[in-house]
């Protein structure tokens, strides 16, 4: 299973953000990791250095092994925020997907 990062050039990426993103989406949906293949995490700031109320953003996508992928957005005051808010709903909607499927 793999954790692809991508962000816009007002993120600083590197190896330190990968590795949080990493932990994070493993902490909230590691138990979903035998029905994906893959999980995109696009992380944006959309006020840049002006900052602002909730301007950082996380989309995450989630491939399902045998299925059609899914997306969640969350907006939020500090990256970690929309990180693990994004989270939350990507599992939440997990919970749902795979309960429908009898998994």
């Amino acid at each position: 299973m793999q954790i692809q990062l991508n962000t816009d050039d007002r993120v600083p990426g590197g190896e330190a953000l990968q590795a949080s993103v990493d932990s994070l989406v493993t902490q909230h949906l590691e138990r979903f990791f035998p029905y994906l293949t893959r999980i995109e995490v696009h992380l944006a700031d959309a006020n840049g250095t002006k900052g602002g109320g909730h301007d950082k953003q996380c989309a995450i996508e989630a491939r399902m092994s045998n299925g059609p992928s899914m997306g969640v957005n969350h907006d939020d005051e500090t990256m970690e925020k929309a990180i693990r808010g994004a989270c939350e709903k990507m599992r939440s909607r997990l919970d749902s997907r795979i309960g429908k499927r009898g998994h």
